[in-house]
């Protein structure tokens, strides 16, 4: 219809200007990425009341943006379904399929950041895996919940509210993979889940870099270990990962998990120890024997804060075994398979853990 009077074509000129500014308005917005891979946050439960028995990996990532409409505040969201799991059954082709997704990505010039959503068994693994190989000063944000949607006081629209918050801001630049849970700011490299059925289950021992209140991002420190743009290794170069698993330390320990693991193959074997990564006296000739076949021994801890000494409790130059430092056996064995992507000399190896 022509519109001729001067009122209406004002009112259609105000429309228009009015629509160009919310146009702009949400151009101007930071675009953020929600790669979606399952677990508890995407979890329903038979009632309100199940907020520790209930199906993990079950809403898809359309649904769980569309119930969160708050974010068109924050950002301009797009989502993703990587995959739908349970991150207890993470494999490593996942770890290497979602981080060269998140790779790609972060190369875009349209993309200001990326969250990850995902379980929270494995969460710090997937977390710092991703530290070590997507080179990128965007911000990656990791992002769980320790109760469905559907349960009374679940947490993880919060935590995915913080998560997109953290990814869209200029201030999360450059600090490497991070995990936004229970309004704090972890570092992927140090978190570590304590607790299976409290909201505040991610911890590290050296403390959260900051809190997220009211969506404002408030940072008290900042990680010094080399990670992402400043890594050493690049996913877009790595193929496959070489096979490294976990023997676990305990009183009256045999020598039966070393000997399998040596026999199917493994490149590098994580001892986690007792104490300061103590290894049983009848360990010590099995875990040589491994070395003796060109197979790396990692000495680390079962304990859950604290750090392995070098050449306490054991000769590691000696053995020619490598010491994890702070990091927990799993984190432990995900270092150790990047690493090996690159070198096979225990000196080397060393280094690394010490760095990264």
């Amino acid at each position: 219809m022509r519109i001729s009077h001067p009122m209406h074509r004002w009112l259609a000129g105000l429309l228009l200007s009015a629509a160009s500014a919310v146009a702009m308005a949400q151009a101007a917005r930071p675009h953020v990425v929600v790669l979606a891979t399952g677990g508890t946050i995407a979890g329903a439960g038979a009632s309100a009341a199940n907020s520790a028995t209930y199906a993990a990996a079950k809403v898809p990532v359309d649904k769980l943006l569309a119930g969160l409409p708050e974010l068109a505040s924050v950002a301009r969201v797009s989502g993703e379904q990587v995959f739908q799991i349970a991150s207890e059954s993470f494999t490593n082709d996942h770890l290497l399929q979602l981080g060269k997704r998140v790779s790609a990505l972060a190369k875009q010039a349209d993309v200001d950041g990326i969250v990850i959503t995902h379980g929270t068994d494995t969460l710090e693994e997937t977390a710092y895996f991703l530290n070590l190989v997507v080179r990128t000063t965007k911000p990656i944000v990791v992002v769980g919940s320790m109760r469905p949607g559907t349960a009374l006081s679940a947490d993880g629209a919060l935590n995915l509210y913080d998560a997109v918050g953290v990814a869209a801001s200029k201030d999360a630049a450059g600090k490497g993979v991070l995990v936004t849970m229970n309004d704090e700011i972890q570092s992927g490299r140090d978190v570590s889940k304590t607790i299976n059925i409290k909201t505040e289950a991610f911890k590290s021992q050296w403390g959260p870099l900051g809190m997220v209140v009211e969506g404002k991002n408030y940072w008290f420190r900042a990680p010094v270990k080399r990670h992402t743009s400043a890594s050493e290794f690049n996913i877009d170069e790595i193929q496959a990962l070489p096979a490294v698993d976990i023997v676990y330390g305990y009183g009256n320990m045999n020598t039966t998990g070393i000997e399998a693991y040596g026999k199917a193959g493994v490149k590098a074997l994580v001892h986690a120890g007792t104490g300061n990564g103590s290894v049983a006296a009848q360990a010590v000739p099995a875990l040589q024997a491994l070395r003796a076949q060109g197979v790396q021994v990692v000495r680390s801890a079962r304990v859950p804060d604290g750090f392995v000494l070098r050449n306490a409790e054991q000769p590691d130059d000696k053995y020619d075994w490598v010491v994890a430092h702070d990091l927990r056996p799993q984190k432990a064995r995900i270092l150790a398979m990047v690493a090996l992507t690159k070198t096979n000399d225990s000196k080397e190896l060393q280094r690394i853990f010490w760095e990264y």
